[in-house]
């Protein structure tokens, strides 16, 4: 009788965690491989008078990407299809321990640096010159090397969120395609467009997101790189003022969020381990909808007073605009998208930017939620209150309530990852589009502490 209950008890441990008592020897010789390759990207931090090394650049490039993949199929590959989160919330890096305030100071570090300091990045940047001038003929800076490191983060990390969702084919197709437009259209198409003496354009990012895209100066200039600037222009306008309404009134705002957008696909692959940490609290829903709806607001009276300005040359606001504009992009375009939205991820969740700050998520947050097809319907009737949908929520939505109530969920803030309904035992969710007129979308009741109501 015990040997039999001993005996299902190891079944369940190896399924659950299939190295209950430490990593597997594939685990083991991975890790070292990545310890190599950041050993030597530490060793170049330390050293800003080395000189750059192919050799070592592509050993520190190699190794930290195959031992990640081999990490990742030597944690996932073995075990059953499924997703695991075991120990999730008894791991420090990931329920907010120590190991997670020190992430949280290294990557808060770097994008200080970044931004700020970048003459302490220098040995770096010599690390990863051969790369620059291979790819774009010309030395590397530090945000060559930030792009480096980003589209290496999302390749490798994607493909370990592949192995993890792989029972979910919306999940494995929504992991390739943000893989493909950050490698593709956020990496080596702007390096190539370099090479070529062009502009370094990023065909994935515009306005508001990318706020320089409408800039009066910004448009000058393209304009004046001949036709493939203008074409440049021309796709930045198609994308803003038409595409962007046609395709959110079809899909939602996951075309974009969870499909294209380089800060939500790091989000959803680098920060996958930190999603849970999101806070699903009154207050915070209260609080993300006055910053986010603050910061569109921001970049549109700018960009608004910047054409003003240029039809006037300055003669009504001066030098006003552009303060302005140095102004809103030290506080929303670095502190917020680089160091906070990134660097607290071990802290706040992955999406604090998506979720907080980012003017573009706002502006296919409205369409979505009146203008959309797009919406998750809920089955109430099967909810057995896990509450695995609240919990793995990056956006902050407390998906139990609308679960329990039988409402579908049409909210603004919903960037459609779907991991809600990956996660749910029992089917309750999922993700569909349905005609605009009719479409259920009265949100649940909140009933405040002080017993006021709160309308969505």
């Amino acid at each position: 009788m015990n040997q039999n209950s001993s005996s299902k008890t190891d079944i369940s441990l190896s399924l659950s965690n299939p190295n209950p008592a430490g990593m597997n020897l594939g685990q083991k010789l991975s890790s070292f491989l990545i310890a190599v390759g950041l050993f030597i990207c530490l060793i170049y931090f330390l050293s800003p008078t080395l000189n750059s090394n192919a050799l070592l650049m592509w050993l520190a490039i190699g190794s930290t990407m195959v031992g990640g993949i081999w990490f990742a199929r030597s944690s996932y590959s073995h075990v059953p299809a499924g997703i695991k989160n075991n120990y999730v919330f008894f791991k420090g890096i990931s329920s907010r321990g120590l190991a997670g305030w020190f992430l949280g100071i290294i990557l808060t570090g770097f994008y200080i640096c970044l931004y700020w300091f970048p003459a302490t990045l220098t040995g770096l940047i010599n690390l990863f010159n051969p790369l620059s001038l291979s790819l774009r003929a010309k030395p590397a800076d530090q945000w060559f090397v930030y792009g480096t490191f980003y589209t290496v983060s999302v390749l490798v990390l994607g493909f370990k969120f592949i192995l993890k969702y792989r029972n979910n084919r919306y999940q494995i197709v929504r992991s390739i395609s943000v893989m493909f437009f950050q490698l593709g259209f956020a990496f080596l198409i702007p390096a190539i467009l370099v090479k070529l003496n062009q502009p370094e354009y990023y065909f994935s990012y515009f306005w508001p997101l990318k706020k320089e895209t409408l800039f009066p100066d910004q448009v000058s200039q393209l304009v004046a790189n001949g036709n493939l600037g203008v074409f440049m222009v021309f796709w930045s306008t198609m994308m803003i003022f038409i595409a962007t309404p046609i395709l959110t009134y079809f899909f939602g705002k996951r075309w974009y969020c969870s499909w294209v957008c380089g800060c939500g696909g790091l989000a959803e692959t680098t920060g996958d381990a930190f999603r849970q940490l999101s806070d699903k609290s009154l207050k915070s829903w209260k609080l993300e909808r006055w910053i986010i709806y603050t910061s569109l607001v921001l970049i549109v009276v700018l960009t608004a007073l910047l054409w003003v300005n240029s039809y006037l040359k300055g003669e009504l606001l001066g030098s006003i605009s552009q303060v302005y504009a140095k102004s809103y992009g030290f506080l929303i375009g670095s502190i917020f998208s680089g160091v906070i939205g990134t660097g607290f991820y071990p802290l706040l969740g992955s999406r604090v930017w998506c979720r907080f700050g980012c003017p573009m998520a706002a502006t296919l947050g409205i369409l979505q939620k009146y203008f959309s097809r797009f919406r998750i319907t809920t089955n109430g009737g099967q909810c057995i209150s896990c509450g695995n949908c609240s919990t793995y929520c990056e956006m902050g939505i407390d998906v139990r309530a609308y679960a329990q109530k039988g409402q579908n969920i049409v909210r603004s803030s919903c960037v459609g990852c779907g991991v809600c309904s990956a996660v749910c035992p029992r089917g309750v969710l999922k993700l569909e589009n349905g005609p605009v007129k009719g479409r259920t979308d009265d949100n649940p009741i909140v009933i405040d502490r002080f017993g006021a109501r709160l309308d969505v």
